[in-house]
């Protein structure tokens, strides 16, 4: 796997560290996140798409990243359609 970095929480402490990195073989995006609350991945499991099951399927997760980090998932998504970031 070769991941680029792109960013960490800024806020981030010794013992939370959402982070934002690209996958650059696999072309996506990868996230380290905070795991909601029950409540919160309740509701995204019963939430109603279109074309979509309901329900989280084994193999993925709901995460939660702090909207500070929006610029780090631009940055991430310039990267992975091939911009020079760096």
């Amino acid at each position: 796997m070769s991941l680029l970095f792109i960013g960490i929480d800024p806020n981030t402490g010794d013992k939370q560290s959402p982070t934002v990195w690209v996958d650059q073989e696999q072309k996506e995006l990868v996230f380290q996140g905070w795991t909601p609350g029950p409540e919160l991945e309740a509701e995204c499991a019963a939430f109603d798409v279109p074309g979509h099951a309901q329900g989280i399927p084994p193999g993925e997760a709901v995460i939660r990243i702090p909207a500070r980090m929006v610029h780090m998932i631009r940055e991430a998504c310039d990267a992975i359609e091939g911009a020079d970031i760096r």
